[in-house]
């Protein structure tokens, strides 16, 4: 393990049960500190398996991987309270308000009393839904829970963050609020992990990506370089070129 990598994959291989094929496939690959890392490929290419691997919430078939040099094999404990996990789902209690959501996520990270509430509010005033704080979650418009299912994501400020289609589904101004969060988050050191299908999103946001298809990394690196390698317009030509223009369920 390298002091500068805050992931390192090897020989990473995901077979679900009753499968014929690997979900995936024997990758490796490293990601440094203050990298935003975009992990890119079409429905079903095995992108959502390795982020739920990467944080955790699934174990792999075989392979090693290495969380700022420590295994979840011993150190899941450790490893829990240094990264955030923003899933594609929304994980909110829709019963509950903003704040008692945050409060009890808050609660789960070991933050409590004064701390726990002045982060909350601090977080609810950036992206805009302090005045909800006291409204139920099933009343909030789609833009409004994925701003606040982010939120339960940094709340104990992670040194690495996990996100599954962050952005999916939402209005323009809330794509637009999450993406600027994001981005000052990673210049001021939190590494990024993110996988989307908007590729002009993940063209502007990620320093590099890894595009996984058929559960096989095909191509990684920075994505001007890609882009240039394959004499590509654009990180979504060049994802089409790559992965072909069959449609996936």
């Amino acid at each position: 393990m390298h002091d500068h990598s805050a992931i390192e994959v090897n020989q990473l291989v995901k077979i679900y049960r009753g499968a014929g094929v690997p979900a995936v496939n024997n990758i490796s690959f490293a990601i440094e500190k203050g990298f935003f890392f975009g992990l890119l490929g079409p429905n079903g290419a095995g992108k959502t398996t390795a982020i739920s691997i990467l944080c955790g919430l699934l174990k792999p078939t075989s392979g090693t991987i290495y969380i700022h040099g420590l295994s979840y094999k011993k150190n899941r404990e450790e490893i829990k309270k240094m990264i955030g996990i923003v899933p594609q789902e929304i994980a909110l209690y829709h019963t509950l308000t903003a704040f008692e959501n945050l409060q009890y996520v808050g609660n789960m990270y070991g933050l409590k009393g004064v701390q726990l509430k002045q982060r909350i509010m601090e977080c609810l005033t950036v992206f805009g839904l302090e005045q909800s704080k006291n409204k139920l979650i099933k009343t909030f418009s789609g833009g409004m829970k994925r701003r606040i299912n982010l939120i339960a994501g940094i709340l104990h400020h992670p040194q690495i963050l996990f996100l599954d289609e962050p952005t999916v589904g939402i209005d323009v101004q809330s794509r637009s609020v999450i993406s600027e969060h994001l981005q000052d988050m990673n210049k001021k050191g939190t590494t990024i992990i993110y996988t989307s299908h908007f590729m002009e999103e993940a063209q502007n946001l990620c320093s590099h990506i890894a595009i996984i298809d058929n559960g096989n990394i095909i191509a990684n690196g920075e994505p001007a370089n890609l882009i240039s390698q394959h004499q590509s317009n654009n990180l979504e030509n060049l994802f089409i070129k790559l992965t072909g223009r069959k449609l996936r369920d």
